[in-house]
């Protein structure tokens, strides 16, 4: 029962952080990974308590490193393009 309040108060901080961070691309991609991680350490432990096949998980972590790939694609990309990772330096009509 801690261990679930202690994933969840770690999800929620992630949140925290992820809303608040405002000034690089990379930083907001790492809590976007945490909070991943948050998110399947809470569904191994429902899986794994009510008894249910751990093949969810794999799919999960399948979608979570496609996505991770694409981050950083993203990521390489606004570098090459800007010099910089800073949110500030792009707008939305340059995409």
């Amino acid at each position: 029962m801690l261990l679930e309040y202690i994933i969840l108060f770690s999800f929620l901080s992630g949140v925290v952080v992820f809303c608040s961070t405002r000034k690089h691309l990379l930083l907001s991609l790492l809590s976007l990974e945490f909070l991943v991680l948050c998110v399947f350490l809470l569904l191994f432990l429902v899986m794994y308590n009510y008894g249910y096949e751990l093949y969810l998980l794999l799919l999960f972590l399948v979608f979570t490193v496609c996505e991770g790939a694409l981050g950083l694609s993203i990521l390489v990309s606004l570098v090459r393009g800007h010099g910089n990772d800073y949110l500030s330096s792009m707008s939305m009509l340059t995409w």
